[in-house]
C-alpha cells in the first residue's frame, strides 16, 4: 500500500507556483529580499509587488519563508 506524500503546508506550498509564475528560482527571490537590506515585512512585500510586478499573495509568502530562515541565523 502507498503512502501519501505530506502535502506541503505554510508559505513553501507557494513556491512551485512562484516558480512557475515568476520564471526564477526561490533562491533567486531569497537573494533580492537579503539584498534589499533591513526592511520589514510588509516593506519586502512591497518591493517585491512593485518592482517584480509580483501578486500579494506570493510576495507575501517568500517574505514570511525568508524572515523565518532570517530569525534561524
Amino acid at each position: 500500500m502507498a503512502t501519501n506524500p505530506e502535502k506541503i503546508k505554510g508559505p513553501a506550498s507557494y513556491f512551485p507556483s512562484i516558480e512557475k509564475n515568476y520564471g526564477q528560482p526561490i533562491d533567486h527571490w531569497m537573494q533580492v529580499l537579503k539584498q534589499a537590506g533591513p526592511l520589514k515585512h510588509m516593506e519586502l512585500v512591497t518591493l517585491l509587488k512593485t518592482e517584480h510586478a509580483m501578486g500579494h499573495g506570493h510576495a507575501n509568502a517568500l517574505v514570511a519563508a525568508f524572515m523565518a530562515q532570517v530569525r534561524k541565523l
